[in-house]
C-alpha cells in the first residue's frame, strides 16, 4: 500500500460504513465537485478499494482524506469491487468535465434557410393556419411572430423550409375542397332544382 501511495496527495477510501475515527464520509459525486475547486494538487488522487469479503481495514481507511459512500439500495448496500469501480470512476470523471455536451454534428450538405426563406414559409403556413380556421386574420396576436421565434431558434435549414411550404400547399389544397355537406347543399333535387 505504501507503494501504491507514493506519490498520491490526496487519498480517497470507499466503505461503506463510515468508521468511529475515520476521516469524514460523502458521497463521490458530492466529494468530487468540492474536489476540483480546490487549487490543483502537487500530487495525484489515489482510490482505494477493499476486498469484496472482507472490506477495508480501518487502519486503512484512517490513511484516507475521506471515505467515499456510494449511494445504493439499503437492502443491498455493498457493491462489488467491478461495479464501485465503474461508478467512482464514472462520477470522477464527469467531475472532471469528460462527459461535457459535444456540440452538434454539422448537417451534410445542409445550408440554412435565410431570413428572406423563412419569412415565405410563415407568410405560407399562415394562409394555410387561416384555411384551417385555426387562426383568424382578423386577430391573429402573437401566434405568427412566435412561430418565427420558434423557427430562428431552430435555424431550420433550406431543405426544412420545402418541407414546410409542402405541408402548407397541401392543407391549402385540402382546405379549398368542398365539405361533404357543401356537396349536398348544391346537388339537385328530385323536381330538377337545386336545392338551398
Amino acid at each position: 500500500l505504501d507503494e501504491a501511495f507514493d506519490g498520491m496527495t490526496h487519498l480517497c477510501a470507499t466503505a461503506m460504513t463510515p468508521r468511529d475515527f475515520g476521516p469524514p464520509t460523502t458521497t463521490p459525486r458530492e466529494h468530487f465537485a468540492q474536489l476540483v475547486t480546490q487549487p490543483e494538487p502537487q500530487g495525484g488522487v489515489a482510490f482505494l478499494f477493499g476486498s469484496e469479503r472482507l472490506g477495508m481495514r480501518n487502519e486503512d481507511v484512517y490513511r484516507c482524506h475521506t471515505c467515499l459512500s456510494i449511494p445504493s439500495n439499503p437492502q443491498f448496500g455493498s457493491l462489488n469491487i467491478g461495479a464501485a469501480l465503474q461508478v467512482v470512476a464514472y462520477d470522477w470523471r464527469l467531475a472532471l468535465g469528460g462527459f461535457a455536451d459535444a456540440p452538434p454534428l454539422p448537417q451534410p450538405n445542409a445550408k440554412l434557410a435565410d431570413a428572406a426563406q423563412v419569412s415565405g414559409m410563415l407568410t405560407h403556413l399562415e394562409q394555410a393556419l387561416v384555411a384551417l380556421e385555426f387562426l383568424d386574420p382578423a386577430a391573429p396576436k402573437k401566434l405568427m411572430p412566435r412561430l418565427n421565434a420558434l423557427f430562428n431558434r431552430a435555424e431550420v435549414t433550406q431543405e426544412e423550409i420545402h418541407i414546410l411550404r409542402g405541408i402548407a400547399k397541401s392543407i391549402l389544397q385540402v382546405a379549398a375542397k368542398p365539405t361533404p355537406a357543401a356537396l349536398a347543399n348544391a346537388s339537385p333535387s328530385q323536381d330538377g332544382e337545386r336545392s338551398v
